[in-house]
């Protein structure tokens, strides 16, 4: 299907008339941890086939590029351990990923590989494996990914509990979000030509307790692990589904209505 890429590398148009595009987000991935919403990804990924495959941001975590300060004598992994836990995690979805287009858009903390280079060593803009995309060469990155003209995909924009019925209200079309790791599809119905949007977010393919977020010192938090499913119909999005995982220690998730073990 036709993939328009900007020469900006801003806002990639995506056309699909009837087909499936994954979309996954906030996988903070850490080296020798593989989550049970991350099994799920890669299994409804062999079993759907889609078009596309899209991770939402924040593959890359940047523990020791982070703002947040170390709790005590914390050990954090080197950037070079969690770009090869990041490289192991997406070798496992390209596995299964067929003919699919694989794309990432950028999220926050993906940001904070190149930005600390660029702070601290601007002299070497433009060598090769100082940008993030050159550790991944079959991904394409953009800021974001326009659907059909009615599907936005990126990693965020609004906050807060009202970020999903914000997103849709506001955007206009759909929008696919991740950020919040709250997993979450709020509709939205006007007069608009559209008549239904969706606001999705897209939650977080780790584990919500893990030592990626022990910044957060135990608070509760209302994060959910997994992912969403976007069909279209004649160009338009359908409904969207969430695969939620619902028992980590199990492998658990559900989808569709069933549970399912990974």
């Amino acid at each position: 299907f036709p993939v328009t890429i900007p020469s900006n590398g801003v806002r990639v148009g995506v056309e699909v008339d009837d087909g499936v595009i994954v979309v996954g987000s906030d996988a903070h991935d850490f080296p020798n941890i593989v989550s049970t919403a991350h099994r799920a990804f890669v299994k409804i990924i062999k079993e759907l086939k889609p078009q596309m495959v899209v991770m939402n941001g924040d593959c890359f975590d940047g523990a020791t590029v982070s703002r947040h300060p170390v709790q005590g004598f914390e050990a954090k992994p080197s950037v070079k351990q969690e770009l090869e836990a990041v490289q192991d995690r997406l070798g496992e979805i390209e596995a299964v990923s067929g003919n699919a287009k694989l794309h990432w858009t950028w999220g926050n903390h993906d940001m904070r590989f190149g930005a600390r280079i660029a702070q601290m060593v601007p002299e070497y803009e433009g060598v090769t494996g100082f940008c993030l995309p050159d550790h991944f060469p079959r991904w394409r990155f953009s800021t974001s990914i326009m659907v059909n003209e009615n599907t936005l995909i990126k990693h965020r924009w609004h906050n807060g509990i009202h970020a999903t019925y914000n997103n849709a209200l506001k955007a206009g079309v759909s929008m696919v979000t991740g950020h919040l790791h709250s997993l979450k599809v709020t509709p939205w119905t006007d007069f608009s030509a559209l008549k239904t949007r969706y606001g999705v977010d897209t939650g977080t393919l780790a584990d919500p307790f893990g030592d990626q977020f022990r910044y957060a010192e135990d608070s509760p938090a209302n994060h959910r692990s997994g992912f969403a499913v976007l069909t279209f119909h004649n160009g338009k999005l359908m409904p969207p589904e969430l695969c939620e995982v619902i028992s980590e220690d199990e492998g658990m998730c559900c989808f569709r209505g069933q549970v399912i073990k990974v």
